[in-house]
């Protein structure tokens, strides 16, 4: 039986190509940020430092005790030291891009699991609509959408580090762990993060990324710049529903691998699983007592 031509054979496999890429992409992002981004410390490190700094201070004042001490400058030691531990960093050309590529491999990885869904989907009714005769493209702009999708994550993740900055500078982010040392910082962005997956519009984003179909259905375009045009509305309306979840990311580390693990499967809960619009508002009211614990205790 003839099996078509090569370009036949490819777009009945679409789907197992897709689910290779997303998987792909996927692995490579989350290797990327285990690896420790190019930041000199592999985040197994940062994390074990985010998660017991107190057990990291007993560890160096360990290793000192058998030192022999005198004669040193020990006063200009501990002001090195000091100065090692909490003073920001000079963000440069260099700095910057690093924190921008950071900052987006890691959307990357989080939030290519919860979009494979409607990834999928897409492919699927461009094949359809391909097969009925109503569109003329001979492949699924597939990848077009999903650049459209990471293309929107790149700005959020500009717009990421640019606050990054700013909090390193005006030092409520530490430079060394990534983590906020602001009990306030920690408890407003807890409470904010609550009362946003509670909100109106966080609800409303998450159906939309929750109906894929309704989503299609509603905004589809034909051809590539279509494809493009309703990948970064699916992202746009993904940002909004996870952004305030990615500023969480401040309050326990951004590349602590716990935070970042526990803040992509909620996403992943919230999008794809029938209970996960109870579960994110559980999780809301769980960051809001949080969130007032830490101010007030």
């Amino acid at each position: 039986m003839d099996g078509g031509s090569p370009l036949e054979r490819l777009l009945r496999r679409d789907r197992v190509i897709t689910i290779a890429g997303v998987a792909a992409l996927c692995l490579l992002g989350w290797l990327y940020i285990v690896a420790g981004a190019g930041l000199g410390m592999n985040a197994w490190e940062m994390t074990r430092v985010a998660l017991f700094p107190h057990q990291q201070t007993a560890d160096m004042t360990s290793d000192m005790s058998g030192m022999d001490m005198s004669g040193m400058d020990m006063s200009g030691m501990d002001m090195s030291a000091m100065a090692v531990a909490t003073e920001p960093r000079v963000w440069g050309a260099a700095i910057w891009a690093l924190m921008i590529a950071m900052w987006w491999v890691m959307m990357v990885a989080m939030m290519s699991p919860s979009a494979a869904p409607t990834i999928l989907l897409y492919a699927r009714v461009h094949r359809h609509a391909l097969a009925q005769g109503q569109i003329q493209d001979k492949l699924a702009p597939t990848g077009v959408f999903m650049a459209g999708y990471l293309l929107v994550w790149l700005g959020f993740s500009v717009a990421a580090a640019a606050l990054h900055w700013l909090l390193e500078r005006e030092a409520f982010v530490t430079a060394a762990t990534m983590s906020s040392q602001s009990r306030w910082l920690s408890g407003i962005v807890l409470i904010a993060a609550g009362l946003y997956q509670l909100s109106p519009l966080k609800n409303a984003c998450l159906s939309h990324c929750r109906k894929p179909t309704a989503f299609l259905s509603r905004h589809w375009r034909p051809h590539t710049l279509g494809a493009l045009r309703l990948g970064a509305l699916h992202g746009a309306f993904c940002v909004g529903c996870c952004w305030m979840l990615m500023a969480l990311l401040f309050v326990g580390g951004i590349m602590n691998l716990v935070w970042v693990a526990g803040l992509a499967i909620l996403v992943l809960v919230e999008k794809a699983f029938p209970a996960g619009q109870w579960v994110g508002r559980a999780a809301g009211i769980a960051l809001i007592a949080w969130g007032t614990a830490t101010l007030l205790v």
